[in-house]
């Protein structure tokens, strides 16, 4: 019979911020704490090395090494289950491979979450050239049906740390509401993590932080005894040499 875990008590989740910029980690950790059962313990951390934010094809390219690090470390660690707190997504099958635990991506988290709340969503998310990539995600989770627009702020990831950024996410909700015919909200980038209780008081629909979910969804998987699946495509890793990038998994 197959059972994973031991039940919700005493759950450690490892939320990984797939860049290097610790002040948004703290932020993402924060996020993931305030929602966590008492008896969840939450370590949030992210690699050593990598891009300072994740912008594009190549930054998530570069950031999956440093993930899949992270991912390694936390089986070593008895970790329970695992999110990846950046909204494309990155390097998830791959981290699935080596978890014996859940793995939840933010980004498929906030759109399922969304898809049960609500019959269409829109997303608000950074700059513009990520909108394609948040586009492919949703076709690639089967949420064509549900979406109903992919928006941008023009701002950087690391310019949400400035005070202008919430003017600027506020305003686009607001557009969104108005334009898209959306019951919901989705937050495009894990740095907006602080922001959704705030924005849903404002507007008056739910606006969905992907970690938030993402943590809860772990939660849940672990507490009814499920793992990553070992058959198939997800299985370990085949044993083989890696020269210069990783230690063999």
């Amino acid at each position: 019979m197959y059972i994973y875990g031991q039940g919700a008590e005493g759950m450690k989740i490892k939320v990984i911020n797939p860049n290097t910029t610790v002040s948004m980690t703290q932020i993402i950790g924060s996020a993931a704490r305030s929602i966590a059962s008492s008896t969840t313990e939450i370590i949030a951390c992210n690699p050593a090395m990598g891009p300072v934010s994740i912008e594009g094809h190549y930054d998530e390219a570069l950031s999956a090494i440093g993930i899949l690090d992270e991912i390694r470390k936390g089986e070593a660690e008895k970790m329970d289950g695992y999110v990846i707190a950046c909204f494309g997504d990155p390097g998830l099958m791959a981290a699935r491979e080596l978890a014996r635990g859940p793995v939840i991506g933010i980004a498929e988290a906030a759109m399922h979450a969304a898809s049960f709340i609500a019959t269409g969503f829109s997303i608000v998310t950074t700059l513009g050239r990520t909108r394609v990539i948040a586009q492919h995600l949703v076709e690639r989770y089967g949420m064509t049906r549900f979406c109903r627009q992919i928006r941008s702020i023009d701002l950087s990831v690391l310019n949400l740390e400035e005070a202008y950024a919430k003017t600027a996410v506020l305003a686009e909700c607001r557009m969104a509401l108005k334009e898209d015919d959306c019951g919901a909200i989705i937050l495009g980038c894990a740095g907006m993590a602080d922001l959704s209780i705030w924005l849903s008081n404002e507007l008056g629909i739910p606006v969905i932080d992907g970690v938030s979910v993402a943590v809860k969804f772990v939660e849940a998987l672990v507490g009814a005894g499920l793992g990553t699946s070992k058959t198939g495509d997800l299985a370990y890793p085949i044993s083989k040499p890696y020269t210069g990038i990783a230690p063999s998994p």
